[in-house]
């Protein structure tokens, strides 16, 4: 498999979106990562509000070890961007906190 990056989504209720602006921007400073807008909605295959954050090979390891003790109670998604969506999205996923089912159908 051939992996370009990782996508790390956070995903939150609605009303918890200041907590997840909140670690967005800590993640964001801490690292350098370039990361795309809260959404306040299901977006995509994601079931609520989410937010992803794009995370480099070579920086995985730190990212993830860094969140065990700072995500604050935000579950995460993370799967690599391989180019096989659905694999990426399902086989090859982990998450952090609670599990959520996802809506794969786009990538069928």
């Amino acid at each position: 498999m051939n992996i370009q990056d990782y996508h790390f989504h956070l995903y939150y209720e609605v009303k918890d979106i200041e907590k997840a602006i909140s670690l967005k921007a800590k993640i964001v400073k801490e690292f350098n990562f370039e990361a795309g807008r809260v959404w306040d909605k299901p977006v995509g295959p994601h079931p609520i509000g989410s937010c992803q954050i794009s995370v480099p090979c070579e920086s995985f390891y730190d990212a993830i070890t860094w969140l065990f003790g700072n995500r604050d109670g935000i579950d995460f998604f993370i799967h690599p961007n391989s180019g096989d969506a659905l694999a990426d999205h399902s086989a090859n996923a982990v998450w952090l906190g609670k599990s959520y089912d996802l809506n794969l159908k786009m990538f069928q």
